[in-house]
């Protein structure tokens, strides 16, 4: 496996066309710290993208700059400017946490470079802040935190407790789930990015005795709270919904403390189309370890690029036919039915997941129902780009 350098250039193998033009992508993911597994997986997947074209994207040779953005705003700015300055990329994909997404999304489309994300999917980017130069392969944030709030409307719950890091995702990831729950919501309690300890939350989650409780809490912040939770003793008794808290990122720390957690997702291992099954096959053959979402959405980006370069025979100029041919989404996703809204995020299904554990002992997410068909985010009706 590649080391999560700070900043590290992957050379692709040479393209099989002769004579092909490089390609420059900057990958900036998240590759340190208690959340570097969500990055790894990111740039997992579309790493695995690019060796199965023969280190080609599109018949261009194509040379991957990774960096590590820490999960720190003013660190990735550096780097993202570096990638555009020094390195002249031609495309930056990737990046795991808004905040982080919100901090170098202005510099890099300002600079006309086409920013493709491969997860983080703020409000900010999605409404009247679109640009024509930064694409969604992922999700608008509100949209995974809207299926469990469909799913707890439907299943009757009176009323919860909501519960996210105070931080632009965690903002979208509760808003998304009110906008379709309308029951009482008797707490709303915001974390630090980064806690490991939740034993006072867990505390007042128990006092509140709600029908259900809704959390948002990616990487190591995940794990703990899952395991605490188990330990605290509500697992069995107020349901735990989720979206990004319980998935195959986590499920290695947290295994059978996660048994039978639901959660929301655009995709799962075990979705069923002749793109994905290959794909997963592809991932643990190559990784050794079962894919979450991030590698899925990173893969799929790669072969949005590949479909783009391909389109305009690897002259990327004209920034108008760049942009068109992105936002044609000529390539099979891994998820299925797949385009583009008005605001560049994506039009899909979204599902229903739980915790499982597989024949072969590992635990991943699977389909229980889909919740979403065919659904585009709420702000693009904001978003002045047709």
């Amino acid at each position: 496996m590649i080391g999560a350098a700070a900043l590290a250039t992957i050379l692709a193998l040479p393209a099989a066309t002769a004579g092909a033009e490089d390609l420059k992508i900057g990958l900036i993911s998240t590759l340190s710290g208690p959340s570097a597994a969500l990055g790894q997986h990111l740039r997992d997947g579309f790493l695995l993208a690019v060796k199965q074209r023969g280190g080609a994207l599109g018949g261009e040779t194509a040379e991957i700059i990774v960096v590590d953005d820490e999960l720190k705003p003013d660190v990735a700015v550096t780097k993202a400017k570096t990638l555009v300055e020094r390195d002249k990329v031609d495309f930056v994909v990737g990046v795991v946490f808004s905040n982080v997404m919100n901090a170098v999304a202005k510099p890099l489309t300002e600079s006309k470079t086409f920013v493709i994300s491969a997860n983080a999917g703020p409000s900010t980017l999605a409404g009247e802040g679109c640009s024509p130069y930064f694409f969604s392969a992922s999700y608008q944030n509100d949209q995974n935190h809207e299926v469990l709030g469909k799913y707890a409307q439907d299943k009757g719950y009176k009323k919860l407790v909501l519960m996210a890091p105070n931080y632009q995702a965690g903002k979208d990831s509760l808003a998304g789930f009110k906008r379709h729950y309308k029951g009482e919501v008797v707490e709303e309690i915001y974390t630090q990015l980064g806690q490991l300890d939740f034993s006072a939350e867990l505390a007042r989650i128990a006092a509140a005795e709600p029908d259900a409780v809704f959390t948002f809490m990616p990487g190591g912040m995940g794990v703990n709270l899952v395991k605490q939770y188990r330990q605290a003793g509500l697992a069995d008794n107020v349901p735990f919904l989720s979206a990004f808290t319980v998935d195959e990122t986590t499920l290695p720390a947290t295994q059978g403390a996660a048994l039978g957690l639901y959660s929301g997702a655009a995709w799962a291992p075990d979705l069923d189309t002749p793109e994905n099954k290959a794909f997963v096959a592809a991932f643990e053959k190559e990784y050794g370890y079962v894919p979450a979402l991030y590698a899925a959405q990173a893969y799929d980006a790669a072969l949005m690029i590949d479909a783009a370069v391909k389109q305009l025979g690897g002259k990327l100029d004209d920034k108008e036919a760049v942009r068109a041919a992105l936002k044609k989404a000529d390539f099979k996703s891994v998820r299925g039915a797949f385009s583009f809204n008005t605001n560049q995020f994506p039009i899909q299904d979204f599902y229903l997941v739980k915790v499982a554990k597989r024949p072969d002992g590992k635990f991943q997410t699977e389909t229980v129902e889909t919740v979403f068909k065919q659904y585009g985010d709420v702000y693009a009706a904001k978003c002045p780009m047709k």
